[in-house]
């Protein structure tokens, strides 16, 4: 498994064509106390930097946007019941969607934690 980080701060944990999407700490910090999350649903396809999501906390509304090419084929349904999750476990038990990639060659665009831990400063 290796994980990819993007500019838009979602990880990407991939193993073979699957991966498991969610936001950084960083993006769950900045973004506050989380108290609604709106999902796509399981065979919607989306492209690369498509919107497929809202993630809404006391402070704003933030769009999840895809980082590459692929399907739904899961979703955290843990998150429609308790959104707050993503605050405690982000990069954890809060992840957002399972997915099929499409086009793996558009992982070599995103960051390793070094490069993502670099890009946040």
């Amino acid at each position: 498994m290796t994980t990819y980080y993007s500019e838009e701060h979602e990880w990407l944990t991939v193993e073979g064509e699957t991966a498991v999407v969610g936001i950084t700490q960083h993006a769950a910090d900045q973004l506050g106390e989380i108290v609604f999350v709106e999902q796509k649903e399981v065979g919607d396809d989306f492209e690369k930097g498509d919107d497929i999501g809202v993630i809404e906390s006391v402070k704003a509304a933030s769009e999840i946007y895809a980082a590459v090419d692929g399907e739904v084929t899961e979703v955290n349904e843990t998150l429609e019941e308790n959104p707050g999750t993503l605050n405690d476990s982000p990069e954890g038990d809060a992840w957002i969607y399972k997915i099929k990639l499409t086009n793996t060659d558009q992982l070599e665009e995103l960051m390793d934690l070094d490069g993502y831990k670099a890009f946040i400063g």
